[in-house]
């Protein structure tokens, strides 16, 4: 079913671990779904160089092996040349994937543009884009529970959106007994805090 190339970086995957005082991490894929990524990055902030890049995933053999050879396709790499990185170049470095697992290697891929994404946010490199809730409440599809494996919007943690002159306002559901609450609250403001418009992020509670 699998090639020896999806076997040697299942059993042997590269770049695992994380990155203490990473430049920029995120979180994709949901263990609801099955499939879930954590990506970290540490950027050259001169020459923009990705100099180191590692993972944990939480999945199949194809998942584990898609993001282990993503992170190698990508070290090394300007964040403009990551970019163009593509999920065909995983699954034809790995030798090929069967078709139900194809969505490994988007998912890897998915991961790297978002960390890219993140990092350029962070520091002033983002392109501005049309700032709206629909792109607020994407991001926040992001933002992982850990306990319960899915997103704070399909678990109705966020109860409500809105963008007022560049302020967003959040309306949750969360108490701070909850022992995911600090890394929510955390995520959160990783994910959209740093898109170009936005000014503030208001969190109200109930």
């Amino acid at each position: 079913m699998y090639t020896k190339e999806v076997m040697k970086h299942f059993t042997h995957p590269k770049n695992v671990g994380e990155i203490e005082n990473s430049d920029a991490k995120v979180t994709e894929g949901s263990l609801a779904c099955g499939d879930m990524i954590n990506l970290y990055l540490k950027v050259n902030p001169k020459t923009l160089v990705i100099e180191d890049i590692k993972f944990k995933s939480y999945g199949c053999a194809a998942n584990i092996a898609t993001t282990s050879v993503m992170t190698e396709l990508a070290k090394g790499k300007t964040l403009d040349k990551a970019k163009r990185i593509e999920f065909k170049d995983v699954t034809k470095a790995l030798g090929g994937l069967p078709p139900m697992k194809i969505h490994c290697s988007v998912l890897a891929i998915d991961a790297l543009k978002a960390a890219i994404r993140n990092y350029e946010e962070k520091h002033g490199l983002a392109k501005p884009e049309e700032l709206s809730v629909s792109i607020l409440r994407s991001r926040l599809r992001h933002v992982m529970d850990p306990v319960h494996g899915k997103d704070i919007v399909t678990l109705k943690i966020v109860q409500n959106v809105k963008l007022e002159n560049g302020v967003v306002k959040l309306l949750l559901e969360i108490s701070k007994d909850n022992e995911s609450y600090n890394h929510i609250i955390h995520e959160i403001d990783e994910k959209i805090a740093y898109i170009p418009g936005v000014k503030k992020v208001e969190k109200e509670f109930i």
